[in-house]
């Protein structure tokens, strides 16, 4: 399964990472973090990709893409 992890501490909402998604899930959040900032979420989960162009965006390293192998049984 893949997965996208948010670091909402680091995240400066800069919105690279917004404009960078080709499937639009990423939107800035409500809540503030520790610096005053709403960080970025992500919007669908279940929709993502794990293409990982929005970690690649990310100017504070904010954001990480885990990419899960599924298994075939034999």
């Amino acid at each position: 399964m893949n997965r996208v992890a948010i670091d909402q501490d680091r995240c400066k909402a800069c919105r690279l990472c917004i404009g960078a998604c080709r499937l639009n899930l990423l939107a800035l959040g409500q809540s503030l973090n520790a610096k005053g900032y709403h960080p970025v979420e992500i919007t669908d989960r279940a929709r993502c990709v794990a293409c990982a162009q929005c970690a690649a965006m990310c100017p504070e390293g904010a954001i990480a893409v885990y990419r899960g192998v599924k298994r075939t049984s034999a």
